[in-house]
């Protein structure tokens, strides 16, 4: 998709936003994000953000192709490498299993299900990980409205995301599909205020990174 710079800008501050106040949760787990390419929403600022406050960042490795994917521990000074599309990852770091994960969508749909650039890395990824329940993170996508399809057609083996956020606010997968909770006001919690959604008190409580 093309944005201009200045709509990029605007739509990652309002997400930002929206997962730091939602999420506050985030600020002590181990995180994972992917390193943006083309005009995908850029986590570094936030992860940055969540690191001054205790979080620890990792990057996916992709290993081989049609295996789950790695992760390692990624700040800034920590060496990398170029790996599929050009994308950084982690070369020496040590490897996390994450809590949470900020997936970038290419295109979504009212269930969750995400579009991404047709590799299946994630959704191996997401599936090794929930045969293991302690190890399932929370998935939220970061996406833009304008992205957003009537359906992906999903397959089989695609994984629904968690939660869904964009500029507009956050969306949460319920059995019926996405509900819109709403965009969070500053100094205060908004349609944010169930612990669910805060991913806070109830599913990190007891995690350290």
């Amino acid at each position: 998709m093309t944005l201009a710079h200045d709509s990029l800008e605007s739509f990652r501050k309002s997400i930002d936003a929206s997962i730091e106040r939602s999420f506050p949760g985030l600020a002590r787990c181990r995180l994972a994000f992917c390193w943006p390419i083309k005009n995908e929403y850029d986590p570094r600022y936030l992860a940055k953000t969540l690191r001054d406050r205790g979080a620890l960042t990792a990057l996916p490795v992709v290993v081989a192709q049609k295996q789950p994917l790695a992760f390692r521990e990624w700040h800034p000074g920590t060496e990398l490498a170029k790996g599929p599309l050009d994308i950084p990852y982690p070369v020496n770091s040590p490897e996390i299993v994450p809590e949470a994960v900020l997936l970038p969508m290419n295109g979504w749909d009212a269930q969750g299900y995400r579009l991404g650039y047709g590799g299946g890395f994630f959704d191996r990824t997401l599936e090794s990980l929930m045969k293991k329940p302690a190890a399932k993170p929370v998935v939220i996508g970061v996406t833009y409205e304008l992205a957003r399809l009537d359906t992906i057609h999903p397959q089989p083996w695609d994984i629904p995301m968690d939660y869904v956020v964009t500029e507009r606010g956050v969306y949460r997968r319920d059995e019926g599909g996405l509900a819109f909770l709403g965009a969070p006001e500053p100094g205060g919690s908004g349609l944010m205020a169930s612990p669910v959604c805060y991913a806070d008190e109830d599913y990190f409580k007891g995690k350290t990174r």
